[in-house]
């Protein structure tokens, strides 16, 4: 019989989604402002003035001084439920791939290909079941508060575009959000393969020194957490970048005439702003993803390893308590 690791929740499988739902709703409240400028940046269709920096600080400066602070947290409530949503689901079902994949048996190493089937899965059903979400924050990132089109929170912003548009508005973009499982895909590929690597490096220390890893162990340092998270989403967004961009346009009620759908969305946009307007937005989402990626992955694993850690002293304590376990 296969011995499973101890979890804290009835599984390990939750135990990773509770540590996906609280780094995603970490990531969100740290970068949300640049959440926001990224995608009014991807539905923007002018070209922006000056480097990124000064991008970036202007239009927070603008935003700021038209709708005050609270203007610079506007659709925080959709952002955060999709986040911590997409995170928790996300690792939910990634962790239960993952395990059957490896037959039950957590100490099996999965190959290359077969963590970037497990992510490409987890990813596309995660896709699916947020993407409503994903559509009201949008939308609530590119109208005024005071705009008579503007939804007051997500679930004004659902009930709106069902009543208006069907159950199929939910769903705008979601064929896109497909396509953008490869960007975790490729970035969860990626970053396994260098945990792996981080993993049997550490291993070789402790066998090296004469001492035996415990639970407590069973964790690299942050900074060696935020370089592979890092590097490996740079990787995978700089592949799949543009269609991040065309959803977004398809997705932002204000301008559905000029993109009604992906073909029209790719040929205007090629022909009015050429590969640039692919890529529109991509230094504002590197300043966003990059560090709010980083941040994600920091508390995930700390959460995952204080569960981790947690249950095995409970379970070493009734042990003690009784012997016979």
């Amino acid at each position: 019989m296969i011995q499973q690791p101890p979890s804290f929740f009835p599984t390990t499988a939750l135990d990773h989604a509770a540590a996906g739902l609280g780094a995603g709703v970490v990531a969100v409240l740290c970068m949300h402002p640049l959440d926001l400028l990224k995608v009014k940046f991807q539905v923007a269709t002018t070209a922006p003035q000056g480097g990124v920096g000064k991008q970036i600080w202007y239009s927070l400066r603008d935003i700021q001084r038209q709708e005050g602070w609270k203007g610079l947290y506007r659709g925080v409530g959709p952002n955060i439920a999709g986040n911590a949503s997409s995170w928790g689901l996300y690792f939910l079902f990634y962790n239960m791939l993952k395990k059957r994949a490896a037959g039950g048996d957590p100490s099996q190493s999965l190959s290359p290909g077969a963590y970037l089937l497990c992510s490409a899965q987890a990813s596309a059903v995660t896709a699916v079941v947020t993407n409503p979400i994903w559509v009201v924050k949008v939308r609530m990132f590119t109208t005024k508060p005071d705009s008579p089109k503007a939804y007051r929170n997500l679930g004004h912003g659902l009930s709106s575009i069902v009543r208006q548009e069907g159950f199929s508005g939910l769903f705008r973009g979601t064929s896109l959000a497909l396509f953008g499982v490869s960007n975790g895909a490729i970035q969860f590929m990626a970053y396994e393969q260098m945990k792996k690597w981080g993993f049997n490096r550490k291993r070789l220390q402790f066998q090296n020194a004469g001492r035996i890893m415990t639970s407590e162990d069973d964790k690299l340092s942050n900074t060696a957490y935020t370089i592979m998270s890092g590097a490996s989403k740079l990787g995978a967004l700089s592949l799949t970048y543009p269609y991040q961009v065309i959803r977004s346009r398809i997705q932002n009620n204000a301008t559905v005439h000029l993109y009604p759908n992906i073909p029209a969305t790719i040929k205007r946009t090629w022909f009015q702003e050429g590969i640039r307007g692919f890529y529109r937005g991509l230094g504002t989402n590197l300043v966003r993803v990059l560090p709010g990626t980083c941040v994600t992955f920091v508390v995930y694993e700390n959460i995952a390893w204080l569960l981790r850690t947690t249950a095995a002293k409970r379970e070493d304590k009734l042990r003690v308590d009784d012997p016979s376990r």
